[in-house]
């Protein structure tokens, strides 16, 4: 379901499009998917303290 609902992802600030559109279309579509990989990490972290946090609270209560 979600596969089919999917949109590409464009993770790039004004300047580092403007940058990316001159580099042509290979050097854009690295360019994107290293920012991505880089905002990864940090939100895979994030999501897995909030879910432990939520996780303990339920079992709390």
């Amino acid at each position: 379901m979600l596969t089919m609902m999917s949109a590409p992802l464009m993770a790039q600030c004004s300047l580092c499009t403007k940058t990316a559109q001159q580099l042509g279309e290979g050097p854009a579509k690295g360019l994107n998917n290293g920012i991505l990989m880089l905002a990864f990490t940090p939100l895979l972290i994030i999501g897995l303290l909030a879910f432990r946090w939520w996780k303990s609270n339920r079992e709390a209560s």
